[in-house]
């Protein structure tokens, strides 16, 4: 249903596609989980398929650690974090932070990523918002929105917020709108797997709550995740 530029996701609508996947690419392996986990369970428990490219390990969130350790322990929290939100698969690129562009250049993965593309043939990919601050965040839109253009991509690409806490590039565009009252407290509960972003989540606190909170309000629910189509 189209009403003011926005499209609603509910019980319903989402019916009709439940044997399509989506497609998450992020920087980091906890993003999609701040920006779209309520939606990513919603759309799992009702058939779909969730898969998620993550760009890099988040290594340098633990400089004080050996890079094998904190690879380790970031990549088995993820996994955690998967099984809550009920992910089918997780594919990690390497990226050195800070280095997003220049490395997935130098690696060659824009065939990587376009042969996942055509092989799962994703209903709607998401990513990052062109509004997003953080660089990693700016590369990964980049990049995604680079690609999809050469592969004329067929299905709808959104975008999500992490710590942008307002909108102004995407505001003017349609919006996905999704309700995530039943699934708000699993989408905490598998941010709370990632043990060790705790500092990450206090920063992240409008967000993770106040946004889901105001969207809602505005929306004429409890909480609600806000995407906005940018291809």
């Amino acid at each position: 249903m189209l009403f003011q530029k926005t499209i609603y996701l509910g019980a319903i609508s989402i019916n009709g596609m439940k044997k399509q996947s989506i497609l998450f690419l992020c920087a980091h392996n906890d993003d999609h989980i701040i920006g779209a986990g309520g939606t990513i369970i919603k759309y799992a428990k009702e058939g779909g398929e969730v898969f998620t490219i993550v760009f890099s390990y988040g290594e340098s969130s633990h400089p004080h650690f050996k890079r094998e350790v904190a690879v380790q322990m970031r990549v088995k929290e993820s996994f955690d974090a998967a099984k809550i939100i009920g992910e089918e698969r997780m594919t990690y690129l390497g990226l050195k932070e800070g280095r997003f562009l220049d490395d997935f250049r130098r690696k060659r993965l824009a065939r990587k990523l376009r042969k996942i593309i055509n092989e799962k043939q994703p209903a709607k990919i998401f990513t990052h918002s062109v509004d997003d601050p953080h660089p990693d965040h700016q590369a990964v839109y980049a990049i995604v929105t680079q690609l999809v253009d050469k592969m004329r991509f067929k299905g709808d690409v959104y975008c999500f917020d992490v710590w942008n806490p307002i909108t102004i590039t995407t505001r003017g565009l349609p919006r996905l709108v999704v309700d995530i009252s039943e699934t708000f407290r699993q989408r905490m509960k598998a941010m709370r797997a990632h043990k060790s972003q705790t500092l990450a989540r206090l920063s992240l606190f409008w967000t993770l709550y106040a946004k889901a909170f105001l969207n809602g309000m505005r929306y004429g629910v409890r909480y609600a995740e806000v995407f906005y189509k940018i291809r």
